[in-house]
C-alpha cells in the first residue's frame, strides 16, 4: 500500500468540477484507491464518497492506494492536485 499526504491549494477544494476530475483520474487506475481527511476515509472512485468528506482549500488529505499500479495511482492523483485542477 502506498500513502501520500498533500494539502489542497485550489480555490474551491475538492468540490464539483475538481472532484469529477479527481474521480475520473482515480478510475483510470486498477488499484483500490481511498482518500482520507481527519480519520474519515472514502473510496476515491466514488463522487458521493469524495464529496462527503467536504474537502476545502487548506485541508490536509491522504491518498492511499493498493494494487498493481498503486504507486502510479498515488503519484498521478497528487500531481493532479498540485496542478490545481487547472483552476
Amino acid at each position: 500500500m502506498i500513502t501520500k499526504e498533500i494539502i489542497i491549494q485550489n480555490t474551491v477544494g475538492l468540490h464539483a468540477r475538481p472532484a469529477t476530475f479527481f474521480i475520473q483520474k482515480a478510475n483510470s487506475f486498477k488499484s483500490s484507491i481511498w482518500i482520507e481527511k481527519n480519520e474519515r476515509r472514502a473510496n476515491a472512485k466514488s463522487l458521493l464518497g469524495v464529496l462527503s468528506l467536504g474537502i476545502i482549500k487548506g485541508d490536509s488529505i491522504k491518498i492511499l492506494a493498493d494494487g498493481e499500479d498503486d504507486a502510479n495511482a498515488v503519484d498521478g492523483l497528487v500531481n493532479l492536485i498540485l496542478t490545481g485542477f487547472n483552476d
